[in-house]
């Protein structure tokens, strides 16, 4: 088995990430279309530093986001600087597979990571940064609770301009009901 099952939601599952996936994910971080919504856009990732960069990101909080079913891999999601003093994170996630995008598997995935951050790791805050363009990926965030806490101005250049990185946050107390296995007595 490639993927283990590690939190279920209805459509997607965290797995941890599996070594090898490193072409696909190469794959996906060569294209413009997928990096302009991460900070990969201005580099060459070829398949030895992805391998690298996927047994690095093995040993702390990231996952592979699967398709329930299909045991498709769709993406991945984690948890950056984690401080267990302050309880608190940043969150990175991306679709991979364009047709996926916009149809909830992110929002799927993003909630599960949060509902694990909050309600097994006992964090009380986690972040993110988006660009201002990524409209689809702001609603997504809202969607799972996320809000805006503040804005970089002009602090990322794409295209031929500046664009402003929007800061998120999110608070264990403002995030619903987890959808975990419930402790057994």
């Amino acid at each position: 088995m490639k993927y283990f099952p590690k939190v279920q939601g209805e459509r997607v599952y965290l797995s941890p990430l599996s070594l090898e996936d490193a072409e696909r994910y190469a794959t996906w971080l060569n294209d413009l279309e997928t990096t302009k919504f991460l900070l990969q856009s201005s580099k060459v990732i070829g398949l030895q530093g992805e391998k690298e960069a996927l047994a690095s990101l093995c040993k702390e909080q990231n996952y592979a986001i699967v398709e329930k079913g299909s045991d498709e891999l769709l993406g991945n999601c984690g948890l950056m600087d984690l401080s267990s003093v302050h309880r608190s994170a940043e969150v990175g996630i991306f679709l991979g597979e364009e047709g996926r995008r916009g149809k909830g598997y992110g929002s799927e995935a993003l909630r599960l990571l949060c509902d694990y951050a909050f309600n097994i790791l006992n964090l009380e805050s986690l972040s993110l940064r988006v660009y201002d363009f990524n409209l689809r990926a702001q609603a997504a965030y809202r969607k799972v609770g996320f809000k805006e806490a503040g804005r970089l101005r002009k602090a990322h250049f794409y295209g031929g301009e500046y664009h402003d990185i929007l800061v998120m946050d999110l608070l264990a107390e403002e995030f619903g009901p987890s959808v975990l296995p419930a402790a057994k007595s």
